[in-house]
């Protein structure tokens, strides 16, 4: 893999000094507006109270994140001006509200947002949530990798990092229903492996992947398990490039056990929220209370996390999709400007 000039940039902005992500996750919204709304006895929650915690998150969670990723409905409008300008910027592209038909879930695009307005506004990465069934009706399937490819595209011809998300979720048939952003209950291991390597072509323009564990967080264990290793091991073979955890509403000590597996299978860090600031939230509408369970607490967690990130983490540079030097500008010499290419 060769990252062009604003790729490369991008994913350095997204890293720390040592090229380990350590990304905090702020554009979750029907995690955030449904317990919001519940308590006001609301159909939706109100703007300002999803907005103003999203800022909350900002100010007490960037010092130990390397990055942020926010979205534009709530966390920029309200927080950007928050944001440290040292911290990378990812900006979130897919729509929360996914179309739930019997044969799969379709993802889509945020309505009047852009690949084009990321990279305008100055976003550092474009992050995408596709929902993803490898066993879902092969029509499905294709719109999926449709829609994937699409904002491939476009981040190619505006040279802007693509982080993507993969989700596996419940089918019609499957004894286990939701649609909250939550880990599938029973998921199984060969389903998220094979949405992986169905994502991993070059067609896709896919820069870093955010991937699940492969298998369910509470039978990851704390130590070393060779089968559970496997699985991991896996994923970061199928993936083919630098990849991250999520945590799908783990609990802190779930998160821990599965980084610990992920970074022995060479992740090169995380992309979380719940397991990071979820205790706090459930405080709500305790604003002194959550300030202080997000700058204690949570902070504790990300201080942990990252101190593991730091010992057992692959630097993302690094990583051997880029060839025996890692990853790095081309041509370094007078060329450059002569074949760097016009986005316009």
């Amino acid at each position: 893999m060769q990252l062009s000039a604003g790729k490369l940039w991008g994913m350095r902005r997204m890293a720390d000094a040592g090229g380990l992500f350590k990304m905090t996750a702020v554009d979750q919204r029907p995690p955030i507006k449904g317990p919001i709304a519940r308590y006001h006895g609301a159909d939706d929650a109100p703007w300002q109270a999803v907005a103003d915690f999203k800022a909350l998150l900002i100010e007490t969670l960037q010092d130990q994140s390397s990055a942020m990723l926010l979205d534009p409905h709530f966390a920029i409008p309200r927080g950007i001006g928050k944001l440290s300008p040292t911290k990378g910027l990812i900006v979130t592209l897919e729509d929360s509200v996914f179309e739930e038909t019997p044969e799969g879930r379709l993802s889509r695009e945020i309505d009047d947002w852009s690949v084009a307005k990321i990279k305008r506004m100055g976003g550092d990465a474009v992050k995408v949530l596709a929902w993803y069934r490898p066993d879902a009706a092969r029509h499905i399937r294709e719109q999926q990798k449709d829609f994937t490819k699409r904002i491939g595209e476009a981040c190619a011809r505006f040279d802007i990092p693509f982080l993507f998300e993969l989700l596996v979720y419940p089918l019609a048939n499957d004894a286990h229903q939701t649609s909250d952003y939550v880990e599938m209950t029973g998921k199984r291991t060969d389903h998220v492996l094979q949405s992986v390597a169905d994502f991993a072509g070059p067609e896709f323009g896919i820069d870093v992947f955010k991937l699940e564990s492969p298998v369910a967080a509470k039978n990851v264990p704390e130590g070393e398990d060779a089968a559970v290793q496997a699985a991991f091991d896996e994923m970061g073979r199928l993936a083919g490039r630098p990849w991250v955890m999520l945590s799908a509403g783990a609990g802190k000590a779930e998160f821990r056990n599965i980084l610990s597996h992920a970074y022995r299978a060479g992740a090169s860090g995380y992309l979380a929220g719940r397991a990071i600031w979820l205790e706090p939230f459930g405080l709500y509408p305790d604003w002194d209370g959550m300030r202080k369970g997000l700058e204690i607490d949570s902070v504790r967690y990300m201080r942990e996390i990252n101190l593991l990130t730091d010992q057992a983490a692959r630097p993302w540079n690094s990583h051997p999709a880029y060839g025996a030097g890692g990853a790095q500008l081309s041509p370094a010499d007078q060329s450059f400007r002569h074949s760097y290419g016009d986005f316009g």
